[in-house]
């Protein structure tokens, strides 16, 4: 039995606020489709090169030196090879310590500036382009996904670029001494980058079954977590074992399949240097009786043994890369999408020239942002929206919502409620008919100032681990601690609020002040009064509440909400109790708001 975790009404998560973005940004670690080397981490790869290569040289300089000592040559000899292997003994510490530093800080700076640049183009997508995925698996996808692309930059570029350095600068002290030996070192790294080749091939061919397979098991447990009680309830537990059993028995053979290319390339490479070893000692024998200086002879018998440290980490370094990859297609599926809104604001206006010259484009629509205290007015005349653009999830429905009155929105699931209230908060644009705000179609009005007047609040108001203050701020960036107190007093949180330790400087969430289900739906509230917008969207906020709870937090919205609009998503009679109007989107009820109550 395989587990399908519901999702009514094709619905999606929002947040209180308003939010904008363009969908032009490059997509992280690539350009043109192809993956590109961040400014600074070459420099660095090349520093790790020279540093490798002192260590490939203090290898094969002691065994110079210690062959060479049994000849009793003149002590300014040795000194001197004693000299060049102190020197390289130090610089290559030295070396490895500024490659890392500056590989680091290349990679980590690109990280922190790919991170806000998929997030601002991350904007437009929410909620209606991520699928049936929560906003907890989108955010951990996204995280693990850059994080995979930034560490290749070091754990893919400084190996590769290191190899080939030292490889060419052994090879090219080794064609001083004796060309063939030359050949040998650069033969060893060839050979080193084909198993690589082929190790990124098996391992590439089976990173997308073991992403799907760590989702898969993701899926379930954050399933059966969820619904805890009711598989309780139902006797389940069994079942649902079963269900996390097989998901990570599938997890655990993508993964054994994906770790013979790792095994191919462990095994291989070692076997690679030892092969390269025994051709340079027949190389090397077959010129000592020609004249070839025994000193010399181990110098250049050490070159292939001494880049064993060098192609060691390639294996590494292609699983790593088939990671990054597979990480950037992900990213490049995401983010490619088409926005499921329109905003004007991103193009460029067109300038219309008449008699008296050019016309300038007309003002957007109150441009005064959300502060403004006056509703607007918002109706709808034969819209049908769709998620994923195929199937429909709303059906041509009109209707008008007058300014400041308080709507509750009812109907069975799948009936359209949370697409509706997609479209009022501008998350997705209608398929057809027309939205319009105080008459002016939203498709031709600048999105951030559209949602500048909405505060949506979903059934999951999310709570950030920091102090309450900055849970508030975050409705109202620039608000004073007397206009939080005031909101928190208006949501009905000003008993829990005064039993707080430190105020407005406690900690909630993970690792501070817990906060029930209760607290968290009044919280969503108290940013939502907090942020000033005249239009309150609210879906299924006493949803996950106890009757009493429910009935408080409804009282509380309708008292801190006077002068506003109210758009409430209910299924429960708490919801509906004191609305000025409701609007029945069961399919066979005629769609216009009933009659005021």
């Amino acid at each position: 039995m395989t587990p399908q975790p519901s999702a009514a009404d094709g619905k999606r998560t929002g947040s209180s606020g308003s939010t904008t973005g363009g969908d032009d940004a490059a997509v992280p670690g690539r350009v043109g489709g192809r993956p590109r080397i961040v400014p600074g981490v070459m420099s660095a790869a090349l520093v790790g090169g020279v540093a490798l290569t002192c260590g490939v040289a203090l290898t094969t300089t002691a065994g110079w030196l210690i062959v060479a000592a049994s000849y009793h040559p003149q002590i300014l000899t040795l000194l001197a090879a004693i000299v060049l292997v102190r020197a390289v003994g130090i610089a290559r510490p030295a070396l490895r310590y500024v490659e890392r530093v500056r590989s680091h800080d290349a990679a980590l700076r690109f990280l922190a500036d790919e991170r806000a640049r998929t997030y601002e183009r991350l904007i437009p997508l929410t909620p209606a382009r991520l699928g049936r995925r929560s906003r907890g698996d989108v955010l951990a996808g996204v995280v693990d996904d850059l994080d995979d692309i930034a560490y290749a930059q070091v754990r893919v570029v400084v190996p590769f670029v290191a190899l080939v350095v030292t490889a060419g600068l052994a090879a090219l002290a080794n064609a001083v001494i004796l060309f063939p030996a030359a050949a040998v070192t650069l033969s060893t790294a060839a050979c080193t980058l084909v198993v690589g080749w082929v190790d990124h091939r098996l391992e590439s061919r089976r990173q997308e079954a073991v992403v799907a397979a760590r989702a898969e098991v993701s899926r379930v447990s954050t399933l059966i977590t969820d619904n805890a009680l009711e598989i309780a309830a139902i006797g389940a537990q069994a079942s649902a074992t079963q269900w996390l059993d097989d998901a990570q028995a599938a997890l655990g053979r993508a993964l054994r399949s994906q770790s013979w290319g790792r095994a191919v390339g462990v095994t291989l490479v070692p076997l690679v240097t030892v092969a390269h070893a025994a051709v340079m000692a027949a190389v090397v024998s077959t010129w000592v009786p020609q004249g070839l200086p025994t000193p010399l002879a181990a110098f250049l018998l050490l070159t292939p043994i001494a880049l064993g440290e060098v192609t060691a980490a390639i294996p590494d370094a292609v699983g790593a890369a088939a990671r990054a990859r597979g990480a950037a297609h992900r990213l490049d599926t995401l983010l490619n999408q088409t926005a499921a809104v329109r905003d004007p604001a991103t193009v460029a206006p067109t300038l219309a020239v008449g008699p008296g010259g050019v016309t300038p484009p007309p003002v957007s629509w109150r441009d005064s942002g959300g502060h403004d205290t006056v509703p607007p007015e918002l109706s709808l005349d034969r819209v049908t929206a769709s998620w994923d653009g195929e199937r429909a999830a709303m059906q041509r429905l009109s209707t008008a919502i007058k300014p400041g009155r308080h709507v509750a929105v009812v109907g069975p699931n799948g009936s359209g409620k949370s697409t509706l209230l997609a479209v009022l908060a501008r998350h997705i644009d209608p398929a057809s008919g027309a939205y319009r705000v105080d008459g002016e179609d939203v498709t031709r009005l600048a999105l951030s100032q559209v949602r500048a007047h909405l505060a949506v609040v979903d059934d999951e108001p999310h709570v950030f681990a920091s102090s309450l203050r900055e849970n508030m701020r975050f409705a109202l960036p620039d608000c004073s601690d007397a206009q939080i107190e005031s909101a928190l007093q208006l949501a009905g949180l000003h008993p829990w609020y005064s039993g707080l330790p430190e105020g407005l400087d406690t900690r909630l969430g993970s690792g501070g002040q817990g906060v029930s289900g209760g607290e968290r739906a009044r919280l969503s509230i108290a940013r939502a009064v907090l942020s000033h917008r005249p239009v309150l969207l609210l879906d299924e906020p006493v949803a996950h509440l106890d009757h009493p709870t429910a009935v408080a937090v409804m009282a509380d919205v309708r008292r801190s909400s006077q002068g506003r609009t109210v758009v409430v998503v209910a299924h429960r009679a708490e919801g509906i109790d004191n609305a000025d109007e409701v609007l029945d989107l069961t399919p066979e009820a005629p769609t216009p708001l009933a009659g005021p109550r």
